[in-house]
């Protein structure tokens, strides 16, 4: 099925463009000018809800998923136009995969360089027999809540060595800087005024690889989600993670649809 077979409801579609463009404007609001990427998180949510704000009048290019089968099935319904964002726990044996994705724009969660090295291979191996297809942009992961329960590297030499290596040895891929999660209450705790301890550690973990790989560029901050982004904004990131804000509650996985 193509993406002109696709079937969107219009007043599902009016309730989305909104939906985003209310949080277009409050990004707008605390950016002041600065541009900010809006990622927009789908997972979970049909292929029909991304193409609604994929076309006019949104026509919004950046869309993450957490599950790479759910990201390649869709990855085949739309349009290449789509920049898709791997944003979930990423496992080895899902990188190959991954990496054969012409339009995967970007994966924020590597945290091991073993990971790095297979998405690498395997983009290479696309690049040189479609070689229109772009590097992957990589974002670092890193734990700053300490929390046994999120992935990421340990700040300091980890998120150092582990940039210093795709930087050096992974061709394909480009590393365009650092993710963090973060610990959900302080996450909650985050407003434009409240600085939020994961975000701070995050700047310096970049400030750290930008001088210690002695980089002449900027490395950028992907952190924010929906309970605390203006607070991310305000604090400097360059990427923010929202779904259900614009996207509504959710289904259990059992029940997500590809297609609706």
């Amino acid at each position: 099925m193509s993406e002109v077979e696709m079937k969107i409801d219009p007043a599902r579609a009016s309730a989305l463009v909104s939906q985003l463009q209310g949080v277009t404007e409050r990004i707008a609001a605390v950016a002041k000018g600065r541009p900010v990427r809006l990622v927009a998180v789908s997972k979970l949510k049909p292929a029909n809800d991304i193409l609604a704000l994929h076309q006019a009048p949104t026509n919004h290019l950046h869309f993450g998923e957490n599950y790479s089968q759910e990201l390649a099935q869709k990855a085949g319904l739309l349009p290449k136009t789509v920049q898709w964002h791997f944003i979930g726990g990423l496992q080895s044996t899902h990188c190959k995969k991954l990496a054969k994705i012409p339009n995967l724009w970007c994966v924020s969660s590597i945290d091991t360089l073993k990971k790095a090295e297979i998405l690498d291979k395997y983009r290479g191996d696309l690049i040189k027999a479609e070689p229109s297809t772009s590097k992957i942009n990589i974002h670092v992961q890193v734990n700053t809540s300490g929390e046994e329960s999120k992935s990421g590297c340990t700040p300091g030499e980890e998120v150092v060595s582990l940039c210093r290596s795709i930087v050096n040895d992974c061709p394909n891929l480009n590393l365009l800087g650092l993710m963090t999660i973060g610990a959900i209450a302080r996450s909650v705790e985050t407003t434009p005024e409240n600085e939020n301890e994961d975000f701070l550690l995050l700047k310096e973990q970049r400030d750290l690889v930008v001088k210690e790989l002695g980089l002449d560029r900027e490395l950028e901050l992907s952190m924010g989600m929906s309970e605390d982004f203006e607070g991310a904004i305000a604090m400097g990131s360059h990427e923010v993670r929202i779904g259900s804000t614009i996207f509504g509650t959710r289904p259990a996985k059992a029940d997500a649809q590809i297609l609706a």
